[in-house]
C-alpha cells in the first residue's frame, strides 16, 4: 500500500490528485444539476386528482432534500479500478471499469454514473476485497478530506502480488478524526465483518453483540440504509423504525441516515411506543422486575378473557312479523369456537354478532326466504343481538383493566394464580386506591402492561423492519412490546451484555430474542474496537470478569494507544482543570459523573466560566464540553472524557453489579483520551 499522497506532495498541474479533485468538482456540479432538475419538475398536468398531486409533490420534496450537497461531507470517499467489467470476469479482453464510491448515486447529463452508491453491489469490494481475495479489483483508492476538500489519496494494488498488505493510514485517520456535533456515518470506514451484517437480507433478523467502540450502532443504522436501498418499495409500504434508549441518544444519532440520503426512517424510544397513558410515577426495582417479567403477559391474558361469560339465555330476533330464536346452546358453541381459535379479544367480539346473524340467516333459508348480506348485517345490528354480545363478550378498556389488576388484590389473585406467588403480587399492588385512569400515577412499566393488553384486544400494526439499539436494558415485557411492532417484519437487535444497567438487564441474547418473537435470529459478535483507544479499553476490561463473565473483551485495532490518566484529586477544582486541559485539544469533551454529583460540577463549571451542554445538545466550535450524568452516557461518544469519581458512579446504582456495569459504560465513551479523577478510593475491581 502506498503512503497517503497529499496536495503539497503533488503540486504539478494534471497530477493524479488534481484529476481526482476535478472529478469531485464535476460530481458536485452534476449533483446540483440533478437537484435543479427535481426542483423544476411541473406536475400540473400529470396527476389525476388533488390526492395524487399532494403525494407526488411530497415525493418530489423528499427527492430534493435527498439531493442536498453537504459541503462538509465528502461526496465520494473511494475508488475501485476493476480488472474486468463487473459481470464479465470470464470474457476475454473485457476492459476493467473505474467506479467512485460515495454516499449516494450521482450521474451526469447523459445518465452515466459519476459516483456509485456505497450500497450498490458493484461497491461491495470496496469493503470486502483483500490481498487474499481481491474480488477482481486491481486498485482500491481511499481519499482523505479536510472539511469538504479532497486533500490526499492512498492506493492499494490488491491484484499485485509484489505489494504487501498494510494498515490504511487514511482509514486510521478517519476513524480517529475529532468530532464536534452529532454522530457521523461510518460509510467510509465500514470493515468486512461489519459489512456482512449491513448487507444481510431483509427476510432474517440479526442480533449484534458488540462491546464499546465496535460500531454496532453505526452498523445498525447503515443496515437500515442498505435495506431501504435494496427493498425500497416494500419498506416504503411497511415502514421502518429505529428504537433507542432515550431522547438524548436519538438526538445524537439522528443525522446519520439523512447524511446517507434516507429521510423517511422514524425514531422512537420504547416509552414512545407504549405511550397510551401519561407516565408520572416510578416503581421501585422489585415492582419493576415483576411488572417487566414475561409471566405478566399470561396474567393479563387471563384477566382480559375473564370478561367472557358463556350464554345461558337464547337470543330472540324480531324482523317484521317473524321471530327467530337462537338457542343458548348454539350461542355457547359459537363463543367456545371463538375462544378456541385464540383470536384477539376485540376481533372475536366483532365477529360474534356476525356469527349470531349467520345462525338466523340459516333459519330464514330453511323457511324458504332468500336473505342476502345486507340482511345479515341488519341482523347483526339488531338490538337483541347487540345486547347479547354486550352481556357475553363485553368491551374491555386496557388501561382500566390494568388499573384494576394493580389495585384489586382479589382480582389479581384470581388471574395470577399459579403464575405469580403472593410476595410478587404484593410487590405490584398499589397501597392506595385510585379513583380513575386519569388520576393514576402510571409508571413506565405500567404503560408496557397497558400496551400488552391493548394488543390482546386489537392487533398492533407491524412494520417491515425495526432496529432496536441498547437492547440489553429492556425487560422481557418491553421486548414483547417491540416484537409486536415487527411480527410480520424483521429486526436488527444491537447491544452489549456487559453494559446492561437495569435490574432486569438481559442475561442472554437467546432469551431476549425469544421474548422478541425472533428466536431464529442470527447472533453476530463484533470484537474489534475501532473507536476506543487501546489503553482505555484495556483498563475498562478489568471489570468484565465481574459484570459479564465469559464475554470476549474488545480488542482495539487502533495504532494510536490514546491518552489515558488516572488522577487522585482533592476537589472539584481539579476536575474543572482536567476539562480545561482536554479542551485545548481539537474535538469534543464529555465530563461524565454520577447523577448526584452533576449539580455541584455544573456550579463549578459556571464559576470557572466554562460553557457546557446537556446530553443530546449539539456541540459547536464555541461550546465543546458536555456535562453527562452517568445514567445518560450509554451510546454517546466524545473525543475526550473526564470521568469523575468512579466509586460514586458505582454507589449510585441499587446493587454493585449494576453499578460496575454503569462504570464500564462511562469508562468507554472516549475516542481519543480519558482522564479519571477520584478523591475517594477506586473500586477494587479496577485495581
Amino acid at each position: 500500500m502506498s503512503s497517503p499522497i497529499s496536495v503539497s506532495d503533488d503540486p504539478i498541474s494534471g497530477d493524479p490528485l488534481g484529476r481526482e479533485r476535478s472529478h469531485l468538482s464535476a460530481s458536485r456540479a452534476a449533483l446540483r444539476a440533478m437537484r435543479e432538475d427535481a426542483e423544476s419538475l411541473d406536475i400540473t398536468d400529470v396527476t389525476a386528482n388533488w390526492v395524487n398531486a399532494a403525494v407526488l409533490s411530497r415525493q418530489i420534496e423528499e427527492r430534493i432534500k435527498a439531493l442536498a450537497d453537504l459541503s462538509h461531507t465528502p461526496l465520494f470517499f473511494g475508488r475501485l479500478d476493476y480488472l474486468h467489467a463487473p459481470g464479465a470476469e470470464q470474457a476475454e479482453g473485457a476492459e476493467g471499469e473505474q467506479f467512485y464510491i460515495g454516499r449516494r448515486h450521482v450521474h451526469d447529463a447523459d445518465g452515466d454514473p459519476m459516483v456509485i452508491d456505497w450500497r450498490a453491489p458493484v461497491s461491495q469490494p470496496f469493503y470486502r476485497a483483500s490481498k487474499t481475495d481481491p474480488m477482481d479489483v486491481a486498485l482500491r483508492r481511499r481519499f482523505g478530506y479536510t472539511g469538504g476538500d479532497l486533500t490526499a489519496y492512498e492506493d492499494e494494488h490488491l491484484s499485485d502480488p509484489g505489494e504487501s498488505a498494510a494498515t490504511s493510514k487514511l482509514l486510521q485517520q478517519e476513524i480517529e478524526r475529532p468530532r464536534v456535533g452529532p454522530m457521523r456515518d461510518i460509510v467510509a470506514t465500514i470493515q468486512p465483518e461489519q459489512d456482512e451484517i449491513v448487507r444481510s437480507g431483509l427476510g432474517g433478523s440479526v442480533c449484534v453483540q458488540g462491546g464499546p467502540g465496535t460500531g454496532k450502532t453505526a452498523v445498525g443504522l447503515h443496515r437500515v440504509a442498505y435495506l431501504l436501498y435494496a427493498h425500497r418499495e416494500r419498506l416504503a409500504r411497511t415502514g421502518t423504525l429505529v428504537i433507542g434508549p432515550n431522547s438524548s441518544f436519538l438526538q445524537y444519532i439522528e443525522q446519520v441516515l439523512p447524511a446517507l440520503g434516507e429521510l423517511e426512517v422514524k425514531q422512537a424510544t420504547v416509552d414512545d411506543l407504549v405511550a397510551h397513558v401519561e407516565v408520572h410515577g416510578t416503581d421501585d426495582a422489585a415492582a419493576a422486575i415483576v411488572k417487566g417479567d414475561a409471566r405478566m403477559a399470561d396474567v393479563l391474558r387471563n384477566a382480559v378473557y375473564s370478561h367472557v361469560t358463556l350464554p345461558t339465555e337464547p337470543v330472540m330476533v324480531v324482523r317484521g312479523s317473524r321471530r327467530w330464536r337462537v338457542p343458548a346452546y348454539e350461542l355457547e358453541q359459537i363463543v367456545r369456537e371463538l375462544l378456541d381459535r385464540g383470536i384477539r379479544y376485540g376481533a372475536a367480539r366483532e365477529a360474534l354478532p356476525q356469527r349470531i346473524a349467520h345462525m338466523v340467516l340459516v333459519q330464514m333459508e330453511r323457511s324458504g326466504e332468500a336473505p342476502d348480506d345486507r340482511v345479515q348485517d341488519a341482523v347483526a345490528r339488531n338490538t337483541a343481538v347487540k345486547a347479547a354480545v354486550k352481556a357475553v363478550w363485553p368491551p374491555v378498556d386496557p388501561a382500566k383493566l390494568v388499573l384494576r389488576l394493580l389495585t384489586d388484590a382479589d382480582f389479581l389473585a384470581v388471574h395470577a394464580a399459579g403464575i405469580l406467588d403472593e410476595d410478587e403480587q404484593k410487590e405490584i399492588l398499589r397501597a392506595k386506591p385510585v379513583r380513575s385512569v386519569k388520576a393514576a400515577k402510571w409508571s413506565a412499566a405500567d404503560a408496557v402492561l397497558i400496551d400488552e393488553t391493548t394488543d390482546l384486544v386489537q392487533r398492533t400494526h407491524s412494520l417491515g423492519h425495526v432496529v432496536l439499539d441498547e437492547a440489553q436494558d429492556l425487560s422481557p415485557m418491553q421486548y414483547r412490546a417491540v416484537g409486536r411492532r415487527c411480527t410480520t417484519g424483521s429486526a436488527t437487535v444491537l447491544g452489549d451484555l456487559a453494559q446492561g444497567t437495569t435490574p432486569w438487564a438481559t442475561r442472554s441474547w437467546e432469551e431476549a430474542l425469544a421474548h422478541l418473537g425472533k428466536s431464529d435470529a442470527v447472533i453476530e459478535e463484533l470484537t474489534a474496537g475501532f473507536r476506543v483507544p487501546t489503553d482505555v479499553i484495556t483498563y475498562a476490561s478489568r471489570l468484565l470478569p465481574y459484570i459479564a463473565p465469559g464475554l470476549t473483551p474488545v480488542a482495539s485495532v487502533r495504532e494510536n494507544p490514546g491518552f489515558f490518566d488516572v488522577r487522585p484529586i482533592s476537589g472539584t477544582a481539579e476536575v474543572v482543570g482536567a476539562c480545561q486541559e482536554l479542551l485545548r485539544n481539537e474535538g469534543s469533551t464529555g465530563l461524565i459523573a454520577a447523577d448526584a454529583r452533576i449539580p455541584a460540577l455544573a456550579e463549578a463549571l459556571v464559576e470557572a466560566g466554562i460553557g457546557f451542554l446537556s446530553p443530546g445538545e449539539e456541540t459547536t466550535q464555541e461550546t465543546r464540553l458536555t456535562l453527562v450524568p452517568a445514567s445518560l452516557a450509554k451510546g454517546l461518544e466524545y473525543d475526550y472524557v473526564v470521568l469523575d469519581e468512579p466509586r460514586a458512579v458505582v454507589d449510585g446504582e441499587p446493587d454493585e453489579r449494576t453499578g460496575l456495569r454503569r462504570l464500564y459504560v462511562a469508562l468507554t465513551r472516549a475516542v481519543s483520551g480519558l482522564i479519571v479523577t477520584h478523591a475517594t478510593a477506586l473500586p477494587p475491581q479496577l485495581a
